[in-house]
């Protein structure tokens, strides 16, 4: 073969067949290693809101002497906060990497390496999955100082922290690719996220509440994704814990196809 053969050859795009696994390992890569950077406001900061959370409610609103069924008040509403900040990092995990992108111009180093709509969105989520789980895992550890903590089943908690988590990445993933400044982001955050979350169950139990608006909190997904989680700890909850699993993976089927749509139309990304 010429040298000019051999040139022409070695110029030649590589042909990726299947997975581009190098890229996807990549892209990962610089998420996690986008929050681990800054761990003391990534990880430390939540884990100590948390206890904030946790200390006002077991101080200033007396629930030291309250039980919520056959369960201490303290004891019920560890595991609404440990999932509460554990969803709430992973929505701010991928919807902050696309903004900052997107505000640095540096968007396009992400878009134009060779991988698909499907690789994106793996490699932004899983990011967003694992901070989540770090930050759960810290609070988890930290709140074991405070309060028993008890396993009532594994799979419930497995299953409740990733749905959870997957299904806040998504949706962060979606806001940021539709955001064009961090404006838009604060307002999914402070319209969406944070009433969701705080009318999900976290600080009290939805039987509290009126029957029309217990109806509307079974339709919300972060009660399912919180009550689940609760369940796994304490064996208590609001609503079924299979039902609640079943409604966050159709809600997670949703939020994947809206994703794909996205990145592979490229909206407000490649124009």
């Amino acid at each position: 073969m010429s040298d000019l053969a051999v040139k022409q050859q070695a110029l030649q795009p590589r042909k990726i067949k299947g997975i581009n696994g190098r890229g996807l390992m990549t892209l990962v890569n610089k998420e996690v290693g986008r929050f681990l950077s800054v761990y003391t406001q990534t990880i430390t900061a939540p884990v100590i809101t948390t206890l904030l959370f946790y200390a006002i409610f077991a101080l200033a609103f007396g629930g030291l002497t309250q039980f919520i069924g056959d369960v201490p008040y303290l004891q019920f509403l560890a595991p609404g906060l440990i999932m509460m900040t554990m969803v709430q990092n992973s929505f701010s995990n991928t919807s902050s990497s696309l903004v900052i992108s997107k505000i640095q111009g540096n968007i396009v180093d992400v878009m134009m390496p060779p991988l698909s709509a499907g690789e994106l969105f793996i490699g932004f989520v899983i990011g967003g999955i694992l901070r989540g789980l770090f930050v759960g895992l810290a609070a988890c550890i930290a709140m074991s100082f405070f309060v028993s903590v008890s396993i009532h089943s594994v799979f419930y908690i497995m299953a409740s922290a990733f749905l959870g988590t997957m299904m806040l990445s998504s949706l962060g993933l979606a806001a940021g690719i539709w955001s064009e400044k961090f404006d838009h982001i604060a307002a999914v955050t402070n319209f969406v996220v944070t009433p969701l979350t705080f009318l999900s169950g976290t600080f009290y139990s939805i039987d509290r509440l009126p029957d029309a608006w217990q109806m509307v909190a079974h339709y919300n997904p972060f009660f399912h994704m919180i009550d689940g989680f609760r369940y796994g700890f304490i064996g208590q909850s609001d609503g079924n814990p299979a039902i609640g699993v079943m409604f966050l993976v159709v809600i997670n089927f949703l939020l994947v196809m809206l994703c794909l749509w996205m990145l592979r139309s490229g909206y407000k990304i490649k124009s």
